[in-house]
């Protein structure tokens, strides 16, 4: 038998729920004889994995470990050299991650590597490295980069001096509340520079939530820093990017060359040996969640990042979530203020003021009116100025449901619980949850009616309705379907930027982050459906989306009238609408607050959905009351609450059925024993008989959608 101290630990990507989420034991590679030094933790190997040969990280040994027989244990094939060891402060966040959203750690671990890292070989990636640029760890002349302290700063509003003044002289998490467009991103770019003056090899990361953010931050942050770091100093990371392009930001961050890392929430498990700030821009924003796999939260991970590494975190909105909020009503989080656009304060300079916000009731306008003559009215006026308009409709495609007028026939989707969208551009039925598209019909699939009609409206129609009624203007449609294609995002957002679009009509993605100079008309064409939401968070979301769509408008201090936000909705007299005009988002989360705190929801209590996918509803069901009877007794004496199974909203998608089963406690840490205890009995029902036709089932800690 090896003696414990000459076996290697590592940490592989093993299937989920295999019960294999330790790390497993190896014994070196050949050629490391027992006179060679041991590896370190953190260490990149590949090792065997059933038939296949997968890639690893060293970690310390377990305690308490059970050691196979010595037949089998395997010999791990080879290192990964000419790479650092990942640090002891990577391998602590994986491992938090792991055990919080109750997940194998090798899963985490390796999910965060860049894709070549985790295909090549030994040989295949010393060739593709050769490839690239030579990385050095620290810049051979570092006086360079205090020479950053003579970059030209702007001139800084007093609330922009203030709020910079407190991140020097406290220590966070911080919670930037800043209306939109205040100035939040030069606080950003301006802490970077202090940073990097004081600490000439320090790293900051820089989070946004989705891939359409990047460019333009990045842009911004290039053009600060590239011409005194270079271009290496400045890398993004974020899945649309080719994995050689992920390799080669993955190596400059690991290195210790990229000073600044933007990116998406993947980029919270970016290897930085030198990390010193974090910011998380729009940090309410549920893009931070991750919805497959180990579903974590980057935000809360980026907190616990900072405090684990000593790294000041940043965490800036206009809307907070009340959960970050909550923490800094209590002290957790400091709070700082911006609640004014720049040139508000300056004497001689044209103020910046927030958008006027109106509403439209459409329970007066004319029966069947989508958009309200006056709107129309408005917009026309906007455009005859040079002005922008943008329209948000958060719905895309052409109509939701295509639908036969003569018998019963509507478009579902023969795979999902959902009905497919229909596409006009290409005359396709489309299921948004399954991907299964077909061309419409020529004639009613139930009876032979020709005359098929559309229910529901989306953005495709939208810009046809409003080409009808605006002719002569330029109108444009951004959504996930128009930016479908490499560089449609950047050319649509650089003709709006150019001027060469009157009216912009789009979805969510046009609503939060951009800086369009010229928009100072925005309109919420039918935002109601959030208002009676079963959802509980339904309402953060609404006032979220169009708080953040009205600080589109009014960005430039060169136009003459003030911005307006048109909200047209039925129930005018709504207190989400009451605060919206008034831009108070104060008044708003505190009325949420007391809501949620009465009704004992989050952030006043905790919970985790335990789902199950099989082929039937009744499977998935049987699983989870199973799994309730097996954890009663625990969830009893852990004061834990373990609601009814009940189906997803849609829930079947792809064919497969799902149900979802609500755990809920009044404390963190019972939530987090009951479910760790809880791990072993699920594994066990998984594998028994009776529940083969669970195909997975799953835990989602701090979920978003209940």
């Amino acid at each position: 038998m090896d003696p414990v101290d000459t076996l290697l630990f590592v940490l592989v990507a093993t299937p989920a729920h295999s019960g294999l989420g330790m790390a497993l034991p190896y014994r070196a590679p050949r050629g490391t004889g027992t006179a060679a030094p041991p590896l370190s933790s953190g260490t990149l190997i590949r090792v065997p994995l059933g038939k296949r040969e997968t890639l690893g990280v060293v970690v310390p040994r377990p305690e308490h470990v059970e050691l196979p027989a010595t037949d089998r244990i395997r010999t791990a094939s080879a290192v990964l050299e000419g790479l650092a060891p990942l640090s002891a402060h990577w391998l602590a966040l994986v491992q938090f991650a792991a055990g919080y959203y109750q997940r194998a750690a090798g899963e985490i671990a390796l999910a965060a590597l860049p894709p070549p890292l985790r295909e090549l070989d030994g040989i295949q990636l010393d060739r593709r490295l050769k490839k690239f640029i030579k990385i050095k760890e620290f810049p051979d002349n570092p006086s360079q980069y205090s020479a950053i302290h003579k970059v030209a700063k702007p001139l800084h509003t007093a609330e922009q001096q203030a709020v910079l003044a407190q991140i020097t002289a406290q220590t966070g998490p911080f919670l930037l509340f800043g209306a939109t467009g205040s100035g939040k991103t030069e606080v950003y770019l301006q802490t970077v520079q202090d940073l990097l003056t004081a600490d000439p090899r320090a790293q900051a990361l820089v989070m946004v939530p989705e891939i359409n953010l990047t460019p333009q931050l990045e842009a911004r942050f290039r053009a600060r820093f590239e011409p005194i770091l270079g271009a290496q100093a400045v890398v993004a990371m974020h899945s649309a990017m080719t994995p050689p392009q992920r390799l080669q930001s993955w190596l400059a961050a690991h290195q210790g060359s990229a000073r600044i890392v933007l990116g998406t929430r993947l980029a919270v498990f970016a290897s930085m040996p030198h990390l010193r700030l974090i910011i998380v821009d729009e940090e309410h924003d549920p893009s931070y969640k991750q919805t497959e796999g180990a579903r974590y939260s980057a935000r809360d991970l980026a907190v616990w990042r900072g405090r684990n590494e000593s790294a000041r975190v940043i965490l800036g909105s206009a809307t907070p979530s009340l959960e970050s909020w909550q923490h800094a009503l209590t002290g957790r989080y400091t709070r700082l203020e911006m609640t004014h656009r720049p040139g508000t304060e300056l004497i001689g300079v044209r103020p910046q003021l927030l958008p006027l916000v109106r509403t439209v009731d459409m329970t007066r306008q004319p029966a069947r009116t989508i958009i309200a003559p006056p709107l129309l009215a408005a917009i026309r006026e906007r455009a005859e100025r040079s002005e922008q308009s943008l329209l948000l409709l958060n719905r895309r495609g052409y109509a939701p449901v295509l639908a036969c007028g003569a018998c019963e026939w509507k478009s579902e989707c023969p795979h999902c619980s959902a009905y497919r969208v229909f596409h006009k551009i290409d005359r396709s039925l489309r299921c948004h949850h399954c991907g299964h598209t077909e061309p419409v019909p020529r004639a009613c699939p139930g009876c032979g009616n020709v005359d098929l009609q559309t229910v529901g409206r989306g953005t495709e129609w939208l810009e046809e309705h409003l080409t009808e009624l605006l002719g002569g203007l330029r109108i444009a449609r951004m959504d996930a379907d128009s930016t479908r294609r490499q560089g449609e995002l950047e050319r649509g957002l650089a003709q709006v930027h150019a001027g060469e679009v009157d009216v912009l009509v789009g979805t969510q993605m046009i609503a939060k982050g951009h800086d369009f100079r010229h928009v100072t008309l925005v309109a919420a064409i039918n935002p109601d459906g959030g208002l009676f939401s079963s959802d509980f968070r339904a309402p953060e979301r609404l006032f979220s989306l169009l708080l953040q769509a009205a600080g589109r408008a009014g960005r430039s201090a060169d136009h003459v009238a003030q911005a307006e936000v048109w909200i047209q909705t039925q129930h005018p007299q709504h207190p989400l609408f009451a605060a919206l005009k008034k831009h108070d988002f104060p008044g708003f989360a505190a009325l949420q607050l007391t809501d949620r705190q009465q009704a004992g929801l989050p952030p006043f209590s905790f919970q985790a959905l335990l789902r199950a996918d099989a082929r039937t509803q009744e499977a998935a069901q049987q699983f989870l009351q199973a799994a309730a009877q097996a954890g009663s007794a625990l969830a009893e004496s852990e004061r834990v609450s373990l609601y009814p199974a009940v189906p997803l909203g849609v829930q079947r998608v792809a064919n497969i059925e799902r149900a979802q089963m609500l755990i809920e406690s009044a404390s963190r840490p019972a939530l987090q024993r009951f479910m760790a205890a809880w791990q072993p009995d699920l594994l066990h029902l998984r594998q028994s008989a009776e529940h083969k036709a669970v195909v997975r089932w799953l835990l989602d800690v701090d979920p978003l959608l209940i």
